[in-house]
């Protein structure tokens, strides 16, 4: 049943979107966004996108454990969410990997040596993955009151933290705070490729 709701749901994101981003080949800027029901969280709970209506921003990550990009942005992530200590502002990663790495029991083991204090859930199907349209590892998407895509992208400019000069997310999600338009809206990922199963592909 469960497997059946995530694919109506995938079905649906797809047919609800008329045309794709500069880089993402599924959404774009402005796209309600692709919504999930029962994915598997490190904390042993089903988790829905419905899950954080009280907030008025969610923000999404897709990492994984196996990808050394991921994990290097993980301090990163960390800082901003402590900036953003706010009930309007929910956080949650998504790994849609099928990497051995990447199973849940190694998911738990990853989430703990980290010590996440977000929702870190499990795309085994990979269909939420792809609904989104991501395709490597991280990539990070703000969502609005109404659930719509208003950035979607890289946490930053450059990989080196020495280097960065504009923290994308960050501007993103101040700026929606501000009920405003974000200065950017998409920007492209760097990171790992997302290795989609052979019969999911497109």
């Amino acid at each position: 049943m469960r497997s059946i709701l995530l694919t109506i749901v995938t079905v649906f994101a797809f047919a609800s979107s008329a045309h794709a981003g500069k880089f993402n080949r599924q959404l774009d800027v402005g796209d309600k966004a692709p919504s999930w029901v029962g994915l598997p969280g490190t904390d042993g709970d089903p988790h829905s996108l419905k899950d954080y209506e009280k907030s008025s921003i969610v923000v999404v990550a897709f990492i994984a454990n196996h990808c050394p990009m991921a994990t290097a942005y993980l301090p990163r992530w960390k800082q901003l969410i402590a900036k953003f200590e706010d009930p309007d502002v929910a956080f949650v990663a998504i790994s849609s990997s099928r990497f051995p790495a990447d199973s849940l029991d190694h998911m738990k083991s990853h989430a703990k040596k980290h010590d996440f204090t977000f929702d870190y859930l499990y795309d085994g199907s990979q269909e939420i993955g792809r609904a989104y349209g991501v395709f490597r590892t991280p990539t990070f998407f703000v969502l609005d009151h109404k659930r719509r895509v208003r950035y979607m992208g890289a946490l930053d400019d450059n990989q080196n933290i020495e280097q960065v000069q504009y923290q994308y997310l960050r501007a993103a999600i101040e700026a929606v705070l501000r009920k405003r338009d974000p200065e950017v809206t998409e920007t492209l990922p760097f990171g790992c490729e997302i290795d989609y199963a052979a019969d999911s592909a497109e």
